[in-house]
């Protein structure tokens, strides 16, 4: 939405097999939107908002997996924690715009952002890794640039909590009125005010839910909703020279486009609490407004993914709501953020797939390319265990992950999160020393094949496998640098 371009790196080797199938999957999005835009022509598709009639049966029947909660629903304490917590990192400059690739090309993100989280988790997308900046968790030593930073860290894990909670009765009242609505079909009254119907609606105690739960179910409801990462936003809409036009319904302005949400766990809910800065000076503007949504207020739109029959929903975000996209919406649906006039934060709490984004993990990848390297106990010289084409391709390949998926991750875009913490400087000094004497290893490699007494087979499958790692590690060198 309004990406800002930035010189694009020129990656001079084909790609490894996991960017083909990733460039791949753009160009279908791609063909997908081509495709849908042609049919479309010049015609919008219907999109409805909480002022039409039919509104209430559609969320009912197509996006039952959204709920919403207005601000009243949430504890006034909490809320001011949160909203002074957002002000406070604001006024400390710690939400950044984020530099992103999409399909080669690099990008500055319109919206300003920082990730807070578990210690030591990262969150991945559009190929920027992003560190969180640690809430206080018990069994760290954290230390904060301020205060008032850590008092915000606080408020953040205290929201995460009160919605981690507000998910499981979420996702326990969804099972309970499916199980219901088979009995007697239940038809919410189309006068009732929506948020009332869907906070009514999601907030079934467990004693009356429990009946449909079994209990591996409940425990997967819970770890489903157990989110380890918050995202946070920031935009000012009057402080943008540019924001793209919303294309299939004639929505307006958008702060965020069409998108799944990424990298995270199957079937997890995403919780988002929204903060307008209502009340501050906004400007009116001259532009013709679009039907159906208040172009100075902010919403949310929803679509069901690459499907031109059913009407799109575009819901207001006032001070202080939030609302969830339970089970699998996130895949079977998109969404966008539209812009309204006025600032606003918003926290969105994700259950991240860290499977592959841990220090944890990433110092066991070490550990194990480690196992590799072995030192003679009088001279102290440095030596391989195993010349194995496996073994050498697997440490490679771990050196490439260390320096391109970590190291240069972090420096990239790194050096911003000083203003919060130094949490993340001796994890990065202890992982480039495990990337030295990986460099290390990779000499050793070339200085092994290079002897004359290897055997033939066993050096030629040696050299093929070490060199298609050391290729692409050229190539992410140029990439990078260019970056």
């Amino acid at each position: 939405a309004g990406l800002v371009p930035v010189a694009a790196a020129r990656a001079g080797q084909l790609p490894p097999r996991a960017a083909m199938k990733r460039r791949a999957g753009e160009r279908e999005k791609e063909l997908k939107k081509k495709k849908l835009l042609e049919e479309l022509g010049e015609n919008r598709l219907p999109y409805m908002t909480p002022e039409d009639a039919d509104f209430h049966q559609l969320w009912k029947t197509k996006y039952s997996k959204l709920i919403f909660r207005k601000s009243d629903t949430v504890p006034e304490e909490l809320h001011q924690m949160v909203q002074e917590g957002f002000l406070t990192l604001r006024k400390h400059d710690c939400f950044f715009q984020d530099l992103v690739r999409i399909k080669g090309k690099d990008f500055l993100t319109p919206v300003s952002r920082i990730l807070i989280g578990n210690p030591g988790c990262t969150y991945k997308y559009l190929n920027t890794r992003l560190f969180t900046v640690p809430w206080p968790t018990e069994g760290y030593d954290i230390k904060y640039c301020s205060p008032q930073i850590q008092d915000a860290c606080k408020a953040l894990i205290r929201l995460n909590d009160y919605l981690h909670i507000e998910a499981v009765k979420a996702l326990e009242g969804q099972n309970f009125f499916e199980t219901k609505e088979i009995k007697d079909t239940t038809v919410i009254d189309r006068e009732q005010n929506f948020t009332t119907s869907l906070t009514e609606k999601g907030s079934v105690s467990k004693d009356q839910s429990s009946c449909c739960v079994p209990e591996d179910d409940y425990m997967s409801l819970r770890n489903r909703t157990s989110y380890n990462v918050t995202l946070l936003n920031y935009m000012d809409p009057l402080q943008m020279l540019y924001l793209k036009q919303e294309p299939y319904f004639g929505m307006g302005n958008m702060a965020v486009s069409w998108h799944h949400d990424e990298n995270l766990v199957e079937r997890s809910t995403v919780a988002v609490y929204s903060y307008s800065c209502e009340g501050s000076a906004m400007e009116e503007s001259d532009e013709p407004k679009p039907k159906g949504r208040d172009p100075a207020v902010w919403h949310v739109g929803l679509k069901v993914a690459w499907d031109i029959e059913t009407p799109g929903l575009a819901i207001p975000l006032h001070q202080g709501d939030f609302y969830l996209m339970l089970d699998d919406l996130n895949m079977t649906h998109q969404h966008c953020v539209l812009a309204g006039f006025s600032p606003r934060f918003s926290s969105t709490h994700r259950v991240a797939d860290c499977s592959r984004g841990t220090l944890e993990y990433i110092f066991g990848r070490c550990e194990l390319a480690l196992q590799n390297l072995q030192t003679d106990s009088d001279s102290m010289a440095l030596s391989l265990k195993s010349l194995e084409a496996a073994v050498v391709k697997q440490v490679e390949e771990i050196h490439n992950e260390v320096e391109f998926e970590w190291l240069r991750q972090f420096w990239f875009q790194g050096k911003r999160y000083l203003k919060c913490t130094d949490w993340w400087l001796k994890p990065m000094v202890k992982l480039e020393e495990f990337w030295k004497k990986m460099e290390i290893m990779s000499s050793l490699v070339l200085s092994e094949v290079g002897k004359k007494e290897q055997v033939k087979e066993k050096r030629k499958e040696a050299i093929n496998c070490f060199l298609l790692v050391l290729t692409e590690r050229q190539r992410l060198r140029k990439e990078w640098t260019a970056r």
